[in-house]
C-alpha cells in the first residue's frame, strides 16, 4: 500500500482562468514537474480526477447556487462573483471535480487504501455555501467536512490554513460549530483579501474557543511564523481532533505576486510533518493536504512539494 494518494489530472488541471489571471491553468503542471523531478510520482499513487455529484456538492452548497454556477458556466461568459472568478466554458464540471477528486481521496483513507491525501487543485477556502468568492467556486473542504459527518460518523474536525488569505468561507460556515477547530494563519486582513480573521474572533456561542485566527504582520517570515505555531500546535493538540485537513496556501511564501509574507518553503513542510505526527497520535493517522492558494508558480511547486514529500516520509 503506497502512503499518499495524490489527485492529478487533465480536469483538474481545467480548474484555472484564462486570459493571464493569477490562478491560471498552468498551475497543476508547475507542482508536478516538481514532483516527477523528485520522484515522488513514484512514491505515491497517482490518482484520477473524479466529479462530485449534484447530491455531494448539495452537502455544503445550497442547490440554488449550484444551478447558478452550472448555468453560468453554459453561458459561458462574466463573473460567479463580483469580478474576481471569472466564468470559462466547462468551469462547472472542473469545479466538480475539484469537490470528488477530495471526495475521492477522502473514502481511499476512510476505507483504509492509504494513510493521506493530497490535492494540488483544492483547498478553495474562499467559495461560501451560496456564492463564488477570490477565485473559488465550490468550497471542496466543506464538502468534505460535511461528507465525513454523513457517510463516517465523524464530528470532530481540525482545519489548518497556512494561505496568505484568511479562509472566511470555512471559518464563518463553521464560525458557531463546536466540533470544527480552526486554526488559520494568514497576513493581517487589515492589508490584505478579504478582509477578515481578526485574532479577536474565536468561535461563537458553544463554539467559542475553538476558533484560533493568528493574522501576521507584512513582511512577517519564519521565526514570526514559528513563534506563533508553537501556540497553534498546542491549541490542536489540546483538543485532539479525529481527522485533520491543511490547506497549505503556497501565497503566503516571499515572492507572492499578490501578498507580502515572506515564509520559506520550509514552513510547509514542516507544517505538514507536525501536523502528520498529530494525526498519528489522536486521528488514526488520517489528513488530507490542500494546495490552496499561491501564484508565483516556483513557490508552488516549492511549498506544495514539501507538503507531499513529508506526507510521504512521516
Amino acid at each position: 500500500m503506497k502512503p499518499v494518494a495524490l489527485y492529478v489530472g487533465e480536469m483538474l488541471g481545467r480548474y484555472g482562468f484564462p486570459h493571464g489571471h493569477p490562478f491560471g491553468p498552468d498551475r497543476q503542471e508547475a507542482f508536478w514537474a516538481e514532483a516527477r523531478a523528485r520522484d515522488l510520482d513514484r512514491r505515491a499513487e497517482v490518482c484520477e480526477p473524479v466529479a462530485a455529484t449534484r447530491a455531494q456538492l448539495e452537502r455544503f452548497c445550497d442547490p440554488e447556487f449550484v444551478r447558478f454556477v452550472e448555468a453560468t458556466s453554459e453561458r459561458g461568459e462574466g463573473f460567479f462573483d463580483y469580478g474576481d472568478t471569472p466564468v470559462f466554458p466547462g468551469a462547472f464540471e472542473a469545479a466538480a471535480h475539484v469537490a470528488g477528486s477530495a471526495l475521492a481521496g477522502l473514502r481511499r483513507i476512510m476505507d483504509g487504501d492509504v494513510r493521506r491525501s493530497f490535492q494540488p487543485i483544492g483547498g478553495l477556502h474562499h467559495a461560501r455555501r451560496n456564492a463564488a468568492a477570490g477565485f473559488c467556486i465550490f468550497n471542496d473542504i466543506g464538502v468534505v467536512i460535511e461528507t465525513l459527518r454523513a457517510e463516517y460518523g465523524i464530528k470532530r474536525v481540525a482545519y489548518v490554513d497556512i494561505d496568505v488569505h484568511h479562509g472566511d468561507g470555512v471559518f464563518y460556515a463553521y464560525e458557531s460549530d463546536p466540533d470544527v477547530i480552526i486554526v488559520d494563519t494568514h497576513q493581517d486582513g487589515r492589508t490584505l483579501y478579504p478582509g477578515t480573521g481578526d485574532s479577536r474572533e474565536s468561535g461563537k456561542g458553544t463554539a467559542q474557543g475553538t476558533k484560533l485566527n493568528i493574522p501576521l504582520a507584512p513582511g512577517s517570515g519564519d521565526d514570526a511564523f514559528a513563534e506563533q505555531w508553537t501556540r497553534a500546535a498546542a491549541f490542536l493538540r489540546a483538543r485532539a481532533p479525529e481527522f485533520i485537513i491543511l490547506q497549505c496556501g503556497a501565497d503566503s511564501i516571499a515572492g507572492d505576486p499578490l501578498a507580502m509574507l515572506a515564509l520559506s518553503a520550509q514552513v510547509h513542510a514542516q507544517v505538514a510533518r507536525d501536523l502528520c505526527a498529530l494525526a498519528e497520535e489522536c486521528a488514526e493517522g488520517r489528513i488530507m493536504g490542500f494546495g490552496g492558494g499561491g501564484y508565483n508558480r516556483r513557490n508552488l511547486a516549492l511549498g506544495w512539494n514539501g507538503v507531499l514529500q513529508a506526507f510521504l516520509q512521516t
